[in-house]
């Protein structure tokens, strides 16, 4: 092959002279595109191979790889790889280093729970849950249920309104509606007479109404900050990683927590064009400090400013008779902690496990446990929104619900309006109430948390509450979840395939 080169402005004109290819320069390309293809697929084989925990899986996607190189690798890559705990512990990595020391000045239960009678048997779970957590059980604490906004706005209003050093809120919905206004009006007065007020609200949450409540809390020099905003947007995870806790704390002596956004929707007894049924919480005594150590660090993330001293973190004194702890959930340093914590209340039950929850999309381990409690003879009751405001998540329940009933299991579907209350009952003394759900975007790629509770009182109340959403209730019985449509049975299963993700 002779190829001229023409060099100018020299007069004299050269030809390189090569020696001839073995093979045309298409076969060389192909060559090499087989190479690197070979290649690919036997890295992103390793990687399955190394880090998936679910040997089922790991096949399936080694099949995938090798059967369709490029596309197998390339869906591996972008849906496959396990980048919840590398991403979240990104974001944590630089948070500063809260003071210890200020959690150190509360009474606690050292190691175990001391129980008797009906409830002898739930220390182990206390045990469990000591080690999950990383934080001993406060003794001395009130726990107030509170239905709907309707209760539990005024409540929260009235303890902001009645602030004298600091105001802790931290939400991922907090709407720039009437509702939220409200708050909004509440914190201004507060920041006036020269509460220090420290908001925050997630990225995504922000956004649920338009303009974003961030604005306008700026606009009252409310000091207010974003959890998970990213620097370049179409890199914004828009549902993974969400800081979905609810928490106030004010003067560092009242809290407040449970699964209650702030917006109009909450109003229900206001009628509000999409109504939202929910349970809230207001806690008293030594456990509050669980709640503002968790938004301290949280804030500390997003911010870098670390909230110390007495305004923050007063002495706090016993208010009631409820043991309780503070267990945080996420995508980092506490990752599946929640879970682990609804695998040994369902493993210590010996009589009944209540589950209130708005999306129920288990795990096959959840699953299996739930069923092994029900074959122990545990009367386990799930109680779910008849309808969903979320679809997918709707048809991905509903595919899965035979697995629990076909092994006892009963399972209710309460009417409308959508009911977002998320707590736990064990054998009438033992609840567990905050954020957390039943899915994985709950337990695998979101910040959670949730307070559980000894106290046969307060396991009793919400026992009454979960009585009257079973009377109103729909009965599922696994001949109803047979007897769906093909195309109904079609469109649940090919939803519950994003169940990772939901």
């Amino acid at each position: 092959m002779r190829i001229p080169f023409a060099l100018r402005p020299s007069p004299f004109t050269f030809h390189l002279t090569l020696m001839p290819l073995p093979f045309s320069l298409p076969g060389l390309w192909t060559l090499v595109a087989g190479v690197l293809t070979l290649l690919l697929s036997i890295i992103t084989s390793a990687h399955v191979v190394l880090h998936k925990r679910d040997s089922r899986s790991a096949v399936g996607w080694v099949g995938l790889i090798w059967l369709a190189p490029i596309v197998g690798s390339v869906a591996y890559i972008l849906l496959g790889v396990n980048r919840i705990r590398r991403r979240a512990t990104e974001q944590r990595a630089l948070q500063p280093i809260t003071s210890t020391g200020e959690f150190e000045r509360i009474p606690q239960l050292s190691g175990e729970v001391s129980l008797s009678g009906r409830l002898v048997h739930l220390e182990s779970l206390g045990r469990l849950v000591d080690r999950v957590a990383g934080r001993a059980l406060c003794d001395g604490n009130a726990i107030t249920p509170l239905s709907n906004g309707d209760e539990a706005y005024p409540a929260m209003l009235d303890a902001i309104n009645a602030a004298e050093h600091s105001i802790a809120l931290s939400t991922y919905i907090f709407d720039n509606d009437d509702a939220g206004l409200h708050f909004v009006e509440a914190l201004e007065a507060a920041v006036i007479r020269g509460v220090q007020a420290r908001v925050l609200i997630d990225a995504v949450g922000a956004r649920y109404s338009r303009p974003s409540i961030v604005r306008e809390l700026r606009r009252r020099r409310i000091r207010v900050a974003r959890f998970g905003v990213a620097v370049i947007p179409w890199r914004m995870p828009y549902m993974n990683l969400r800081n979905h806790r609810k928490i106030l704390v004010v003067d560092g002596k009242v809290g407040f927590t449970g699964g209650m956004n702030l917006r109009q929707g909450n109003m229900v007894v206001r009628n509000p064009k999409y109504p939202v049924q929910d349970l809230h919480f207001r806690i008293d005594g030594p456990v509050v400090l669980h709640l503002m150590q968790t938004f301290v660090e949280d804030w500390a993330f997003t911010t870098r400013e670390v909230l110390e001293g007495d305004v923050w973190f007063p002495q706090l004194k016993s208010a009631g008779t409820v043991v309780a702890r503070g267990v945080t959930d996420g995508p980092d340093g506490d990752f599946e902690k929640a879970r682990l914590v609804f695998l040994g209340a369902l493993a210590c039950a010996q009589r009944s496990v209540r589950i209130v929850t708005p999306y129920f999309v288990p795990d096959a381990g959840l699953i299996s446990a739930i069923n092994v409690a029900a074959l122990r003879g545990v009367r386990v009751e799930i109680v779910l929104p008849q309808k969903n405001n979320l679809a997918l998540v709707k048809w991905a329940s509903t595919h899965q619900l035979w697995q629990v009933l076909q092994r006892g299991a009963r399972v209710f579907l309460t009417p409308p309006p959508f009911d977002h209350t998320k707590i736990m009952v064990v054998d009438g003394g033992w609840s567990l109430v905050g954020s957390s759900n039943w899915d994985a975007r709950s337990l695998r790629l979101n910040w959670e948390f949730v307070v559980e509770c000894y106290d046969e009182p307060l396991a009793s109340e919400l026992n009454l509450l979960v009585d009257a959403k079973i009377a109103k209730a729909t009965r599922v019985r696994k001949d109803d979840v047979d007897a769906r449509p093909l195309p109904v049975k079609l469109r649940d299963g090919i939803a519950r395939l994003a169940a990772p993700y939901l």
